[in-house]
């Protein structure tokens, strides 16, 4: 009965969608034909996903009809390498100078900065900025941009920081090159030594560089956050495993712009650590409100920390403004999107917090780079983000015109839609495939205890491969994820150093469900009875056996996927209970390790060891055992401890790639993968379609705009683009 429930649904919604959807399969089919690189690759499968569907897909496009479908099909030839094209570009990306003897001998300013010159509430701009040879300069993809304008774009809440991150944040030392990635570039630091191996490394910051009040930012901010915060185990309770401390890694400055890292070991991953969104040297505006970061701004954290500051008034601070000690004050005065008063090196800063409606970011004075022309970045004023009350009235405002660049949250199910009203829009669509292997993954937490009968079955490996035998994964690709996804494991995408082969693609994850294996897999572990309704019992009371999912509305239609789950293990006799939660909460409870299972895409996987956490249980925010991240990461301080075999192996690897060859940590992590997508860490249905932040919506007057970048978590797309660098064609007229 549930799987006829679903199919009369199907049935009704294709009759919506037929014209866009012929159009859509034939312009994907296109776009991953010429195999020109490893990306386009990964969309090939999509070709085979463009035949005709025997069952009925979801179409968000209401004003479709059926007698629509004639003209849509004679016209998709004549369009279909044309549209494809534009959706799947060339990677492409602004470029960082280093050459000095190009560098820009003239500056300018935006006219909103001069005006506050001539005013005399800000220094001349020469003052503003770095020593000439240590700018950042900064050539555009494409070419010199106009000062001015307002970016509009849509934001889901207080949780939602990332959104502005990633394209008003890159506050590292050094970034990602847009277009030799992985490969480094200068950033805060403009250059760098490796000695003796990677056993010693030294960063050589830019001189002259401000926070956005006018203060120097110097190695003392970074020597503040290290004395300070990072080894102040009330900030920081639980510390990095890319920086650990405890294990002989050291950080000394030995004078106002140079940095020294040290190791017990050949450090050959500590330049991409810090270059990543990593919770250790990932930059101010992320990760200032964890105690993170690399560096924060002692002049003006000072007054807030028992250090420095009289206790007394710290206290009165603390009652002041209704926190209940001074770590959540000191963490919430260094909170980039939400307190207006923070010095930030990002190009712009929070002018109105995130928990208003209307997060406003404006341009930084101060920012340290400039375009080779030497116009101080970045070009566009201000960065404006309108609340959206759900992600449905954020599509919806995409798809009228109404945001200027977005990608972070519109839905691939509605890129038909957008295609179709593009040109009303005055808006261009582009697609950036990921790498990752889930889309949507069922993060199986295997540190659960709440409930001991449910934790003995999360941890049964048995259990987790029935349910996984049970999943319509074809069923999920064609109505979420329109038939261009790859369905299948959690396993990196095959394009990946670190895949292990294709055939870990279906390992318990077969595209359409094997129920008899599946029934067998339960029947053996000891779940034969039944209820009258057909749902499996606990062992120990006889009632029914209840799973919950708590999908989080955001990125990508989970709860509906979490629903088409429930109905195909309802099959198996397993029993899921679906409750939709704000993000916010579903990430508390999962650092508490409240929840059963976290729904997620397992984005960053694609570099393991600098994003594991959608992989690993190697912090709290991982879904796979957040108590086990809390007991590895801790280095068995707090948490759980593990006593199963496979994680004890894959923490002994892991720790072993952290400190090994390139080489040999590529084989490390073939060999993790080979573990845990056949214990089934995380149960994968539909991947590499590029749903997760890779449907790209943007304004035709929009500047600088490459046609593909990478679509990475250790980039923080888009900030590998240089945001800073957008601007709009028309900001002068």
């Amino acid at each position: 009965m549930l799987y006829s429930q679903r199919d009369t649904l199907r049935s009704a919604r294709w009759m919506l969608l037929l014209t866009l959807l012929t159009i859509f399969t034939l312009v994907m089919a296109a776009c991953g034909g010429d195999g020109s690189e490893p990306a386009a690759e990964e969309a090939a499968p999509a070709e085979e996903a463009a035949a005709p569907a025997e069952e009925a897909t979801e179409a968000p496009a209401e004003e479709a009809t059926a007698e629509e479908a004639p003209a849509a099909e004679e016209a998709a030839p004549a369009e279909e390498e044309a549209l494809g094209s534009s959706l799947i570009g060339e990677i492409e990306g602004p470029k960082i100078i280093t050459d000095e003897a190009t560098f820009p001998a003239e500056f300018a300013e935006a006219p909103m900065l001069t005006e506050m010159v001539d005013s005399g509430d800000l220094p001349a701009l020469a003052d503003r900025l770095p020593v000439p040879s240590d700018l950042l300069v900064i050539q555009p993809v494409h070419e010199i941009g106009q000062y001015g304008g307002t970016w509009r774009r849509g934001f889901t809440g207080p949780a939602d920081g990332q959104n502005g991150h990633r394209v008003a944040g890159g506050d590292r030392f050094v970034f990602w090159d847009a277009v030799n990635f992985p490969e480094v570039v200068p950033n805060l630091a403009k250059s760098w030594e490796i000695n003796d191996g990677g056993k010693e490394i030294i960063l050589h910051l830019r001189e002259g560089v401000k926070w956005s009040d006018g203060e120097p930012f110097t190695t003392a901010d970074v020597m503040f956050w290290f004395e300070h915060m990072y080894m102040n185990e009330e900030l920081v309770p639980v510390r990095s495993p890319f920086f650990n401390v405890d294990e002989g890694a050291t950080l000394e400055a030995t004078d106002e712009y140079t940095l020294r890292f040290t190791f017990p070991f050949e450090n050959s991953l500590f330049l991409e650590v810090l270059g990543s969104s990593v919770n250790v040297f990932g930059g101010q505006a992320i990760f200032g409100n964890t105690g993170m970061g690399g560096f924060a701004p002692a002049h003006y954290l000072e007054q807030f920390h028992p250090d420095f500051a009289d206790q007394a008034d710290i206290d009165a601070k603390v009652a002041e403004e209704g926190f209940d000690n001074w770590v959540n004050l000191f963490k919430d005065k260094n909170t980039w999107q939400r307190n207006p008063d923070l010095p930030v090196l990002t190009p712009w800063k929070t002018e109105n917090p995130i928990t208003t409606d209307n997060w406003v970011l404006v341009r930084n004075p101060y920012y340290f780079g400039v375009d080779t022309d030497g116009n101080q970045l970045p070009y566009i004023d201000r960065i404006s983000m309108t609340l959206a009350e759900d992600l449905e009235v954020l599509n919806l405002r995409a798809i009228a015109g109404e945001y200027d660049y977005q990608a972070r949250h519109i839905s691939l199910a509605n890129l038909p839609v957008l295609l179709e009203n593009a040109e009303a829009g005055n808006y261009s669509v582009h697609l950036d495939p990921a790498q990752h292997g889930a889309d949507a993954g069922f993060q199986i937490n295997q540190s659960y205890r709440a409930d001991e009968e449910i934790a003995k079955w999360l941890q049964n490996a048995d259990f987790r491969r029935a349910l996984s035998l049970g999943i319509d994964r074809d069923a999920i690709n064609e109505v979420i994820f329109l038939g261009i996804g790859v369905p299948g494991s959690a396993v990196v995408a095959e394009s990946s150093p670190f895949n292990p082969g294709p055939e870990y693609r279906e390992l318990w994850s077969p595209a359409t469900p094997d129920i008899e294996q599946a029934n067998a897999l339960l029947d053996s572990i000891g779940l034969t009875e039944k209820d009258a309704d057909g749902y499996r019992l606990r062992t120990d009371n006889g009632e029914r056996l209840v799973l919950e999912v708590n999908p989080i509305p955001a990125f990508i239609q989970f709860t509906k996927v979490a629903e088409l789950v429930r109905d195909d293990w309802a099959e198996l006799g397993i029993f899921l209970n679906v409750v939709e939660q704000e993000r916010g909460l579903v990430e508390t409870r999962r650092a508490a390790n409240e929840i059963q299972m976290f729904l997620w895409q397992n984005d960053g996987t694609d570099e393991l060891y600098l994003y594991p956490y959608h992989a690993l249980p190697v912090a709290n925010t991982s879904g796979t055992g957040p108590a086990y991240g809390d007991w590895y990461s801790s280095n068995g301080a707090q948490g759980i401890e593990p006593t199963d075999e496979s994680h004890i192996k894959v923490f002994d690897l892991f720790s072993q790639g952290l400190k090994a060859t390139p080489e040999e940590r590529v084989t490390i992590g073939q060999e993790i993968w080979q573990i845990i997508t056949d214990e089934v860490w995380t149960i994968g249905t539909v991947g590499q379609s590029g749903a997760f932040m890779g449907v790209r919506v943007v304004k035709n007057n929009m500047g600088n705009i490459p046609s593909r970048q990478f679509n990475i978590q250790a980039g923080q797309t888009p900030n590998i683009s240089r945001p800073s660098t957008f601007y709009f064609t028309d900001a002068g007229e």
